[in-house]
């Protein structure tokens, strides 16, 4: 490795892809951008925008990412990265959607665990390191920024995982991931993997070890800092530790460690600490996700001291109860000193510092309700002025906007509630109904008017801030026998009622963008739900996005085992390296030729690969 990044830990995050798996979390393409703006305004090196074969959406917003998100102007444009199976469908989509990237990478994986191979994908150890050559000579072939990942790696025979990487790494990887893909290793074991899978490379080779850590067992940060102590030099990571089933490392626990204890690690990172709880806050206002209150690092109470004795200490000398300073991550006691009387410059202003950089009309928006807002409250600080802008950003591309709310409620009798919502084609609709609450009543008014078959999974509400006139913040989780995923929605309001409405559209929004990739029976009445052209864009016979002809529609030959093999993808010399034509499977599919259920079953939802 180059001396200059001995000391060094690159962070990728995986908010967009990773994070987004978390159950009931979806998020829009405009929030992405966003998300990606911030990320690189928080100093990331690589973020993995997203999973381009997993849906057409998921597509577009890579491609959209690409184009718009990612960039700081003040900072380096980070990498921006695309996942893809070890197929050459997955290959070619990511690239076409990462390719107009500053600095574009293909990240694509293969299990590597006997359990995998033999019962998922129904695949021999010697059918797993072709398909490995195949894939990563491919990828190699678009991007001179390639990474592979094996899957469980933790959990695979380590020579065999060894044997894998090297395959890897002589076709043209130029980044190895190990995952704990389930969570299942310990901090000593993980770090002696690491140990020997660069025991086992050559000395010249210019190639990063990554990790990838899980949280199911609770050892998520510690795997990982015990992976970078080993010689691993990028951590994968998410905001808020955010991803599937117990989550993934958290982003600020593994800065902050390497910051506050690099006496022990001899690690930095690039990342801007000042913006890590903006960065927390708002992935928690676009996911809907509340941040536990005794969250390390970013939680409510990291800071808080109850105890007398601590308070003694902490008002005598910060250090005694406080190994990290809250100004250090960014949480300071600034408040927006702007009223109903400010103008749109200073307010302006105050987000760019805050990291958000809005488009005029967006802008505009925003700065029409922070004055509405000001008018309602006496202070209006950072988190209020966040939780706007999310809200706002969610709601830029609904087919339904709330122009105006009435509910009567009480002890006795109904709770009614009458709607007007602003649908497609500017088309105003009002409705009335009645419900066992307040809130159920603003529910089935609205039902009434989208007319879309939900089921109501969660419903959280929380202040954004301390005080009597603090916003409400109600997040939402809902459920259609015909999407298989629970869709998120998020809304805030001084008054909660309103901030319910908004939450509960916001979520009806997004499950009707995910029915227009996939059209219905009995779509043909709501003019919302209706397929758009972009989300079902056919994939023609030859296309040539950046410049590269990813040849679909091209005769392919015979191959082995019944395989269709694709065209033959010659990679040139990198590294010292002469990388050879290879044939890659197109399917993940067994000798017989039947094609493996789970990537059947991702068609249209997002996939887990580590």
């Amino acid at each position: 490795m180059d001396e200059n990044r001995l000391d060094e830990v690159r962070i990728f995050d995986t908010t967009l892809r990773d994070g987004e798996q978390t159950p009931g979390v979806s998020l829009s393409a405009a929030e992405k951008v966003e998300i990606a703006r911030l990320l690189a305004r928080l100093g990331v090196d690589v973020i993995e925008a997203g999973f381009p074969a997993a849906s057409a959406e998921d597509r577009l917003a890579v491609e959209r990412v690409a184009r718009e998100g990612g960039r700081d102007g003040g900072r380096r444009a980070p990498i921006l990265c695309a996942l893809a199976r070890a197929t050459r469908g997955d290959i070619d989509e990511a690239w076409a959607a990462i390719c107009r990237a500053e600095h574009p990478r293909i990240h694509t994986f293969l299990a590597a665990s006997d359990l995998h191979l033999e019962h998922k994908l129904r695949m021999t150890r010697s059918q797993a390191i072709d398909r490995t050559r195949s894939a990563v000579s491919l990828a190699a072939s678009f991007c001179d920024d390639v990474q592979f990942s094996p899957e469980d790696a933790s959990r695979a025979d380590p020579a065999f995982l060894c044997e894998m990487i090297e395959a890897a790494i002589d076709a043209g990887a130029t980044t190895i991931n190990i995952p704990d893909t389930v969570g299942y290793s310990t901090p000593d074991e993980f770090g002696q993997l690491i140990e020997r899978i660069l025991g086992r490379m050559p000395s010249e080779e210019s190639v990063i070890v990554s990790v990838h850590c899980h949280d199911d067992l609770g050892m998520a940060t510690a795997n990982t800092l015990a992976g970078l102590r080993a010689g691993a030099r990028q951590a994968e990571v998410t905001v808020n530790g955010i991803g599937e089933r117990a989550g993934n490392t958290a982003l600020e626990e593994v800065v902050m460690a390497l910051y506050t204890r690099y006496d022990s690690f001899r690690l930095g990172t690039r990342v801007d600490t000042t913006r890590i709880a903006h960065a927390s806050r708002t992935i928690s206002h676009y996911t809907g996700l509340p941040v536990q209150p005794n969250k390390a690092i970013v939680g409510a109470n990291a800071f808080a001291h109850e105890s007398g004795v601590h308070q003694d200490g902490v008002l005598k000398n910060q250090l005694t109860y406080e190994i990290i300073r809250p100004e250090t991550i960014g949480l300071t006691e600034s408040t927006l000193v702007l009223g109903k009387h400010s103008g749109r410059h200073a307010f302006a202003e105050h987000i760019a510092r805050l990291g958000y950089a809005l488009t005029p009309e967006r802008l505009e928006a925003a700065f029409r309700r922070f004055k509405e807002l000001a008018g309602k409250k006496r202070e209006v600080g950072d988190a209020d002025v966040e939780a706007l802008i999310a809200d706002l950003v969610q709601r830029s591309d609904d087919a339904y906007n709330l122009i105006d709310l009435q509910v009567v409620a009480g002890r006795s009798g109904l709770s009614t509630a009458t709607a007007r919502l602003l649908g497609p084609g500017n088309e105003e609709h009002v409705q009335a109904s009645v419900g066992t609450g307040p809130v159920d009543a603003i529910y089935r008014a609205i039902g009434e008017i989208v007319r879309l078959p939900n089921r109501l999974e969660e419903y959280r509400i929380h202040a954004v801030t301390e005080g009597i006139d603090a916003q409400g913040a109600v997040s939402v989780r809902i459920s259609s026998d015909e999407i298989p995923m629970r869709i998120g929605g998020y809304g805030t309001d001084t008054d909660i009622l309103v901030a319910s409405a908004h939450a509960y559209l916001n979520a009806l929004n997004r499950l009707i963008e995910r029915r227009a990739a996939t059209p219905h029976e009995g779509d043909a009445g709501n003019p919302a739900i209706q397929p758009s052209t972009s989300a079902s864009r056919g994939a023609s016979n030859e296309r040539t996005d950046c410049g590269v002809a990813l040849r679909r529609g091209q005769p392919r030959e015979p191959g082995p085992r019944g395989n269709d093999v694709g065209p033959m993808a010659t990679r040139g010399t990198r590294g010292g390296r002469m990388g050879a034509s290879v044939g890659l499977v197109c399917s993940e599919a067994d000798e017989s030729g039947q094609a493996d259920a789970s990537v059947a079953r991702s068609v249209g939802q997002s996939v887990g690969a580590e």
